[in-house]
């Protein structure tokens, strides 16, 4: 079975979508057979595979809304057997108001994903930088929630928000969704302020927080313009590096878990 993984933060700019790419990348490097669904109208996580939004290409709106099945969709990365891209466009910005009147509409995600939940070992949901409807979809297929957190104190002011979020998907919707940890991005580790936070969120919240942490990196914000995840551009980058460890740590807590 297919686990399945929202990577999810309110706040922009946290490194979501660059958490969400790396990790598919380095975890089909790793040999597991890897499904990235796009579900961020920005469609940012399709930008950066190199995938072009060209009109009448099957994105996961035309999943969402029935025009298409699931299947149709999953663009076969290049070179790369073991990973699948649901791309997204800005049509996706539009499913939330379609989707209001909607019978089961906080399940449209989870049961388009039935049909392939045992073609992949990991299914990523990269959501928007919002607790809308489309991240409601996200953490109702969701097995896990991974929280990407930048080290500065603005974003975690919504960390709170996003962890009673998961409590209530939890409770109302989706009995079965778990925190699957929250990985500290953008670490400066010689800024004072930086280190300060790291120490305050692992004393707050213990064994939630992934010991891997991510530095800013600039190879991994240049990758995207290249069509290209930080982990191909420069995989001995600092960057490219961290991500490639929180993936076996992730791993390795799938095993024990």
């Amino acid at each position: 079975m297919s686990h399945i993984i929202a990577i999810v933060n309110r706040k922009g700019g946290v490194g979501k979508t660059t958490t969400a790419v790396n990790l598919a990348a380095s975890a089909s490097a790793a040999g597991k057979k890897i499904l990235l669904v796009d579900f961020d109208p920005q469609g940012n996580a399709t930008t950066a595979f190199g995938i072009t939004k060209e009109a009448g290409l099957p994105t996961i709106y035309d999943v969402l809304t029935g025009h298409c099945k699931i299947q149709e969709a999953i663009l076969p990365v290049t070179g790369k057997g073991g990973l699948g891209v649901i791309p997204a466009s800005a049509d996706l910005s539009g499913a939330e108001v379609e989707l209001v009147n909607a019978r089961q509409r906080e399940f449209r995600l989870r049961d388009r994903l039935k049909i392939l939940q045992t073609e992949f070992d990991w299914i990523l949901i990269d959501c928007p930088p919002s607790l809308g409807l489309l991240t409601v979809n996200g953490l109702a297929a969701a097995h896990g929630a991974l929280i990407p957190l930048q080290c500065e104190y603005l974003a975690m002011e919504g960390l709170s928000q996003v962890l009673k979020t998961i409590e209530i998907i939890k409770k109302q919707i989706n009995k079965g969704l778990a925190v699957e940890g929250v990985l500290l991005t953008l670490l400066e580790a010689d800024q004072p302020p930086n280190r300060q936070i790291d120490q305050e969120v692992r004393n707050h919240l213990g064994e939630l927080v992934f010991h891997t942490t991510i530095p800013r990196d600039p190879c991994l914000h240049m990758a995207p313009g290249f069509g290209r995840p930080g982990v191909w551009f420069h995989p001995w980058s600092p960057g490219a590096r961290a991500y490639q460890a929180f993936t076996l740590e992730l791993m390795g807590k799938e095993k024990t878990a």
